[in-house]
């Protein structure tokens, strides 16, 4: 996993045919690890009723986002377990990202690597952290945001002509498979850049390694 950028992704290619029953009833099966997954990551749920307001949170955790802002700005640290933490926990999500998306039919499982392969190096925060810079990078990351969002809909397309694919040929398009990869990809760099904030170079505008 070689890679110009810190951020490092890859899933490997399934060569074989992949299950087409689980293809076929995807959604239904990823339930219950979707319902793993929110339990971890944390979730909120509002309910409007007239005047009443009735918020109900779920779960714990999630993404560290705020604490290591502020201990990088004040203290120019990232405690270890916090980075262990938000790794482990993009690694899952991608797990079951990669589940949904029909990249791989085995069960995303919680802590086994399986097909999927994200990493990124544990920042010496003096030496290659801007202690100032986390207060801007999720504004500075807006371009992504935009070009994601629409990558996010052809992304979305690949998988429903991929779906059909497989039901008729037990295969996933290779090329299909490249782009949907990449736009995970690209999406890990954004998330590490702006909101794990384990680096400061600005991620690049491709798909590719």
């Amino acid at each position: 996993m070689q890679s110009g950028y810190p951020v490092q992704f890859t899933v490997e290619y399934p060569e074989r045919d992949l299950n087409r029953l689980t293809t076929f009833f995807r959604l239904f099966a990823a339930i219950p690890i979707l319902i793993v997954l929110a339990a971890v990551a944390g979730g909120t749920w509002r309910n409007d009723s007239g005047q009443d307001i009735t918020i109900t949170i779920a779960g714990a955790g999630g993404l560290l986002f705020l604490a290591p802002l502020l201990l990088i700005v004040f203290r120019q640290k990232y405690p270890r377990w916090w980075f262990d933490w938000n790794l482990e926990l993009q690694r899952f999500s991608n797990r079951v990202l990669v589940y949904l998306a029909l990249m791989d039919d085995r069960y995303p499982s919680t802590d086994e690597a399986q097909a999927v392969r994200l990493d990124y190096r544990y920042p010496d925060v003096p030496r290659e952290l801007n202690r100032w810079l986390p207060l801007v990078k999720w504004l500075l990351a807006i371009p992504h945001y935009f070009v994601l969002f629409f990558l996010g809909v052809a992304a979305t397309i690949t998988v429903i002509v991929s779906w059909f694919a497989i039901l008729f040929t037990g295969r996933y398009p290779r090329s299909l498979f490249d782009f949907a990869e990449g736009v995970i990809r690209w999406h890990n760099r954004v998330i590490a850049y702006a909101f794990t904030l384990v680096t400061d170079d600005y991620p690049p505008f491709r798909l590719s390694a």
